[in-house]
């Protein structure tokens, strides 16, 4: 498992599409699973699974992210899981990190432009 969390200004919307772009279009086999959102009253809250099939595994790997708005600012919490062969121990974790990164990289565009 691999985990990412970062609080930033921007607009929910914006920030929402620019990272589902980033992520299916920075990958072959990346696809957005299922999402959800919820409101209530200025509070906003996106969840978004995306999967990819990783070489390094053979496996294919999953992320979750989350991200709330709270008015004021975007709280991102982006978590992968699922790139190990182990039957009882987590050993060869790189696809996790990999697809991470995309998620990563696209935050950091994102908030270099504010």
């Amino acid at each position: 498992m691999a985990k990412y969390e970062r609080i930033f200004s921007g607009n929910f919307n914006d920030f929402l599409n620019n990272l589902h772009r980033d992520i299916t279009q920075g990958s072959a086999t990346a696809t957005y699973e299922d999402g959800s959102d919820f409101s209530a009253g200025q509070v906003k809250m996106a969840v978004r699974v995306y999967e990819r099939y990783s070489m390094i595994g053979k496996n294919r790997v999953s992320m979750n992210i989350s991200v709330l708005d709270d008015g004021q600012n975007l709280h991102v919490s982006a978590i992968t899981s699922g790139g190990s062969q182990a039957m009882f121990f987590k050993i060869n974790t790189l696809g996790e990190g990999s697809f991470l990164d995309l998620c990563i990289k696209s935050i950091e565009r994102y908030t270099s432009r504010s």
